[in-house]
């Protein structure tokens, strides 16, 4: 596995990340002493959230006039 230097980690950090998320990891290292290892992480895709809750509730067909006449009268009208 390839060490890089601090220094070099912090210079070259976006495209150190890009070859890590590739399957390449690698070691940072200060004064020769590796301190820590990156490799990419291998978490499973987020479920889609469209559609979660179909058919658990039902929009009313005049939700867009729900409450119409309180909010103007809030706002003075």
């Amino acid at each position: 596995m390839r060490s890089i230097n601090i220094h070099e980690a912090k210079t070259h950090l976006s495209r150190l990340i890009e070859e890590a998320v590739q399957g390449k990891p690698f070691v940072i290292a200060k004064a020769g002493t590796p301190l820590v290892q990156v490799t990419a992480l291998t978490a499973p895709e987020p479920p889609s959230r469209l559609g979660f809750m179909a058919g658990q509730f039902t929009v009313p067909a005049d939700f867009d006039k729900m409450g119409q006449d309180e909010i103007a009268t809030l706002f003075g009208g």
